[in-house]
């Protein structure tokens, strides 16, 4: 869910170069400075990271299927 923030005490200079960019860029002054703030936290990089253990190829698939069926093996010794 989004949340709403006030930044309170943004410097003239800083409030007008923001004016600035986002005229450049075409976008609303809240948009800029969105963006601006994900870059700072990277937001991508996490994104990627999160996407690299969300989506298994099947290589990936048959290895973990392997990995699962070794520990699946019942030693019937234990079990008399």
């Amino acid at each position: 869910m989004a949340r709403q923030m006030t930044v309170r005490g943004v410097p003239d200079e800083v409030a007008r170069r923001l004016a600035s960019l986002s005229r450049t860029r075409g976008e609303s002054l809240n948009t800029t400075v969105r963006h601006i703030l994900e870059q700072a936290v990277d937001v991508d990089a996490r994104r990627a990271r999160l996407a690299r253990y969300a989506t298994w190829t099947s290589e990936d698939q048959a290895e973990f299927d392997r990995a699962l069926a070794a520990q699946r093996v019942i030693d019937e010794d234990l079990w008399r």
